[in-house]
């Protein structure tokens, strides 16, 4: 379990009282399975959601009413003194929707190709771990207990958001893989990180961002396999009901996450 708790946190779980009110005092979950499960509904939720809305209102009013509401679930997000699942996955879905239009304006507003924005976010990506990493000397997600280190967390989970979904569209699109088989191939390669960690000491920190990263495109994929027309090689359910049918299946996570959450809180050692 150790080495488990290694890759999710970023460094072996801590244990002690301090330790724990240090994980109670944090502003982001702990990462357990629940925790990945919930995050790769949201991504897809982001991307179906997100083709819904601009198809049903227009790009530009859809962009606007997502970044309202974004801004609007960030601000409680800061707002909030201490972790809270509703808050924290509500914002984590609105990432998801704004993020997936940020790169669908560069492609289809701007007319800039997969092959471009891809490589394009990740340079965004990587300046904004080199300088967190150059402010706090850390990466880790487990101590985001201040404003500048959750601003810095926040402006990397959108990053991340904006970079999947470019490399799932690349994928899907320009390398003709489609969505279904993009998603086989990014349930491959999320397991590269475990095994990279487990079998060759790839850092832990290292490891939860690479897998974080894929998570994005996986989710998307099988997302949009499921929504989209026969004709862009999907199952054709609708983009309107898959959003409608993950949003459900998120809240339910997050009603779970937050039952466990207050009861691992009640058994919090007190100050």
């Amino acid at each position: 379990m150790a080495s488990v708790s290694a890759l999710t946190t970023g460094h072996p779980h801590p244990t002690g009282p301090a330790s724990t009110a240090r994980l109670a005092a944090s502003k982001v979950p702990e990462v357990t399975v629940c925790f990945w499960i919930t995050k790769v509904l949201t991504t897809g939720m982001g991307e179906t959601a997100s083709d819904y809305l601009a198809h049903r209102l227009g790009p530009i009013p859809a962009v606007g009413l997502a970044g309202i509401v974004l801004a609007a679930t960030l601000a409680l997000q800061f707002w909030v003194r201490r972790y809270s699942p509703w808050v924290y996955w509500t914002a984590m879905a609105m990432v998801s929707v704004f993020g997936t239009m940020a790169a669908d304006v560069l492609h289809v507003g701007l007319n800039v190709p997969y092959v471009v924005s891809t490589p394009l976010f990740a340079v965004v990506l990587a300046v904004i771990f080199a300088v967190w990493y150059a402010t706090e000397r850390t990466l880790s997600i487990h101590g985001i207990h201040t404003r500048r280190r959750e601003a810095f967390y926040w402006a990397t989970v959108l990053a991340t958001f904006a970079l999947g979904t470019a490399a799932g569209d690349l994928s899907a699109s320009t390398l003709g893989l489609g969505y279904f088989g993009s998603g086989v191939v990014f349930a491959a390669v999320i397991t590269v990180p475990a095994l990279a960690h487990w079998k060759l000491g790839l850092n832990a920190v290292a490891a939860f961002w690479f897998a974080y990263i894929v998570t994005r495109p996986l989710g998307a994929c099988f997302a949009d396999w499921v929504g989209v027309s026969h004709a862009r090689g999907g199952l054709d359910l609708g983009t309107g009901p898959v959003s409608l049918v993950l949003a459900l299946a998120i809240v339910g996570m997050v009603g779970y996450l937050s039952v466990a959450h207050k009861a691992g809180a009640d058994r919090l050692p007190e100050a």
